[in-house]
C-alpha cells in the first residue's frame, strides 16, 4: 500500500509536470478536509504523509496546560504525560485519530479535493512556462475549429490561434502542422489561455534566427521589424564583422534562405534592409525600393522627418495603398513625409509668396499717428507697402485726411524707407528716428482735430510748432 501510493505521486509528478512535494501537499489536504466532515469537531487537525508506511496519518493537536479552560484545544499536563513523557508546559501534543474508520464518504471527498488541487497546481505551472516564453516560436498541430479560430495543441495545453493573429493568404486544416509566436498567457475560470500568432513581426524574426546561421550565432543582428501579415514585411538587420555582408547572409546564395521563409510565410513578400545608425542614410534605406534624393529631418524630439524623391519615383516610395512609407515608418519609428521634388518646390514658392504678401505694419512707420493708422486701416491700408502705393488723390478721398496730414505720410514713409536701407547698407540694427520726428506726431494729432473739429487752421498749427530760425529772430526782434 505504501510503495503504491508513493508510485502514484511519482507517476503523476512526471504525467503532469507538476512537483512531487505539491501532490504530497494536496493528498495531506484532502484528507484534512475528510477527516473534518467526518468527526465533525473543533479540534485543530493536521494531517502528514508518512513516507515510511506510505499512510495518511490524522493528528489532533493541543496545548498543555495546569488547568484546561477548552477541553477541544487543551490538555493537561498530567494527561500529556501519560500520553508522551517528554510533555511540557505551553508545548503542543500530537493524538493521533484512526483514518480507516473514516469510510467511503470520506474517501470521495478526499478524491475530490485530491484533483481539484492537482488541477490547479498544474494549471499554475502551465501559466507560469508559457507566461515567460512571449515571443518565442513554438510548433504546433491544429486541433479543431472553433469559428474563425483554430485550436492548436501545444503539447501540454492548449493554444487559440485567433482569426486577428492570422495571415489573409493562409488557410488550414485541422492536422496541419505550423509554426506560431507565443502572444500572451491569459489566466481564465477554465485555466490559462495561451494565445498564439502567425502575423507578429517576432515570428519573422524568428524564422530568420532558425534560417540564417550568422543570426544564430550573434555575427548578424536584427535590429527592427515591421510587418503587415500576408502582404510585406520589412526588416532591417546589422552586421558586426566587416566581412559578412549582412543583407546577402539574410538572402542566402541564390535566394535560398529567404525563399524558405517566405513558403512558410505563404508568398509574403520581404525586405531586407541594412540598419544605419544614422537616421538619415536608415530612412533612405528603409524606403527601398524607391531612390530617395535627400532627407531632411523636422524635429528630433518628436521624431518627424521629409524625404524628397523624383517626380517618377513618389508612387513607388509611398507604395500600394501608403504600405511601403507606413512600413518604414513602423520600422524607423519616426513619422515620415514623402514629397516630390516638384511638390517642394511649389511649397517654397508658397512660402516667398507669403512672406513677400505679408508686408511691414504701419505703426513700424514713425510719424504718423494712431488715429490717422485708424483712418487708413478701415480703408484696407494696414502695411507700409500698400500705403506707399497710394497716390495723394486716393489718400485726400479718406475722410479726415486733407493735403497737409498726406505731406506728412509721404515724409514719414520716405524717412522709413530711407532709414530701411541705410540699415540694409551697414547690415547694423535700425537708428532711431531723428529728435523732429516725435513733434511731427503731436503735429498730426492738432491737425486732425482741426480738420475734424473746423477749429484752428492747420496753417496757425503749424506757425505754433514749426521750430523757429535763428536769423529771422535776428533781423525780427
Amino acid at each position: 500500500m505504501s510503495s503504491l501510493l508513493l508510485q502514484i505521486v511519482d507517476q503523476m509528478s512526471r504525467e503532469k509536470g507538476i512537483e512531487a512535494q505539491i501532490i504530497v501537499s494536496a493528498i495531506e489536504d484532502a484528507m484534512l478536509v475528510a477527516a473534518r466532515k467526518y468527526y465533525k469537531t473543533n479540534e485543530e487537525l493536521r494531517s502528514e504523509l508518512n513516507r515510511e508506511t506510505g499512510q495518511v496519518e490524522i493528528f489532533a493537536l493541543k496545548k498543555v496546560v495546569e488547568q484546561v479552560a477548552n477541553p477541544l484545544r487543551e490538555i493537561s499536563l498530567e494527561e500529556a504525560q501519560r500520553l508522551d513523557p517528554k510533555s511540557a508546559l505551553d508545548s503542543e501534543i500530537r493524538i493521533q485519530k484512526p483514518t480507516a474508520v473514516m469510510g467511503r464518504i470520506a474517501a470521495q471527498t478526499a478524491k475530490q479535493v485530491i484533483f481539484q488541487k492537482v488541477r490547479e497546481a498544474e494549471r499554475e505551472t502551465v501559466y507560469n512556462e508559457y507566461s515567460g516564453r512571449l515571443g518565442e516560436m513554438v510548433n504546433c498541430v491544429i486541433k479543431r475549429l472553433e469559428g474563425p479560430d483554430l485550436i492548436v495543441d501545444l503539447g501540454k495545453t492548449e493554444g487559440r490561434l485567433p482569426r486577428r493573429e492570422q495571415s489573409k493568404l493562409e488557410t488550414f486544416q485541422v492536422g496541419d502542422r505550423i509554426r506560431v509566436a507565443i502572444l500572451q498567457v491569459e489566466k481564465s475560470a477554465r485555466g490559462p489561455q495561451v494565445i498564439v500568432s502567425r502575423a507578429v513581426p517576432s515570428l519573422v524574426s524568428r524564422l530568420f534566427e532558425m534560417e540564417v546561421p550568422e543570426i544564430y550565432d550573434g555575427t548578424v543582428v536584427i535590429r527592427a521589424t515591421a510587418r503587415e501579415a500576408g502582404e510585406r514585411t520589412k526588416i532591417a538587420v546589422l552586421s558586426k564583422d566587416r566581412e559578412v555582408d549582412c543583407v546577402g547572409a539574410c538572402v542566402g546564395m541564390k535566394g535560398m534562405r529567404v525563399q524558405s521563409i517566405i513558403r512558410e510565410l505563404r508568398g509574403e513578400k520581404i525586405d531586407i534592409i541594412e540598419y544605419n545608425e544614422e537616421t538619415s542614410t536608415f530612412a533612405a534605406n528603409a524606403l527601398s525600393p524607391a531612390k530617395i534624393n535627400r532627407v531632411t529631418i523636422l524635429d528630433p524630439v518628436s521624431k518627424h522627418l521629409e524625404v524628397i524623391v523624383d517626380d517618377t519615383q513618389l508612387s513607388l516610395a509611398i507604395g500600394k495603398k501608403g504600405q511601403n512609407v507606413r512600413l518604414a515608418s513602423k520600422l524607423l519609428g519616426w513619422r515620415i513625409d514623402i514629397k516630390s521634388e516638384e511638390e517642394k518646390r511649389q511649397e517654397v514658392e508658397t512660402q516667398m509668396e507669403q512672406l513677400v504678401s505679408t508686408g511691414t505694419p504701419i505703426q513700424e512707420v514713425t510719424g504718423i499717428g494712431e488715429r490717422t493708422i485708424a483712418k487708413l486701416a478701415e480703408r484696407g491700408i494696414t502695411t507700409v507697402e500698400r500705403l506707399g502705393e497710394m497716390t495723394p488723390e486716393q489718400l485726400e478721398e479718406i475722410p479726415g485726411i486733407g493735403p497737409k496730414m498726406v505731406e506728412k505720410i509721404r515724409l514719414a514713409v520716405n524717412n522709413y524707407y530711407v532709414q530701411l536701407e541705410e540699415t540694409a547698407e551697414t547690415g547694423g540694427e535700425a537708428k532711431a528716428p531723428p529728435a523732429a520726428a516725435a513733434p511731427v506726431a503731436e503735429v498730426e494729432s492738432e491737425e486732425e482735430v482741426s480738420e475734424e473739429s473746423g477749429g484752428s487752421s492747420a496753417a496757425e498749427v503749424e506757425d505754433v510748432t514749426a521750430p523757429s530760425d535763428p536769423s529771422e529772430e535776428e533781423h525780427n526782434p
